[in-house]
């Protein structure tokens, strides 16, 4: 059984950085596609970035393209979110999320196993 643990979320302002990590522990990730979502308050949750099992393709939600990167090292068992050029828009718990394929989807149903979320804070 997999288990995942986001971690690097905290408070940024507008225009600035952070870089969230999920670590996988229990199970090898590395034949899987991984994803991060996120929530607002109020909001249903959201496709933000995808990338396939072995990193070779990345699918990322209009509202961050150009702006956030997603990554990982099979190695170490970890996925990254790069995130530039943050908004206050960008506000919300960021999730990471194993998919029950290898490839990149948008689709939260396709995503087995979820971590407890990590909250981003984009102050203006």
């Amino acid at each position: 059984q997999v288990q995942l643990a986001e971690s690097g979320g905290g408070l940024v302002q507008a225009g600035g950085s952070l870089r969230l990590s999920c670590a996988a522990s229990g199970r090898s990730i590395s034949t899987y596609a991984m994803g991060w979502f996120r929530q607002a308050p109020g909001k249903e949750r959201e496709f933000v970035a995808a990338i396939s099992w072995r990193g070779g393709s990345t699918s990322y939600a209009d509202s961050v393209k150009g702006r956030f990167a997603i990554s990982r090292d099979n190695a170490k068992n970890t996925v990254y979110l790069q995130m530039n050029s943050l908004k206050p828009e960008d506000t919300a718990v960021y999730y990471c999320a194993k998919s029950n394929g290898g490839g990149a989807s948008s689709r939260p149903y396709l995503y087995n196993v979820w971590g407890q979320g990590t909250q981003v804070t984009v102050s203006s």
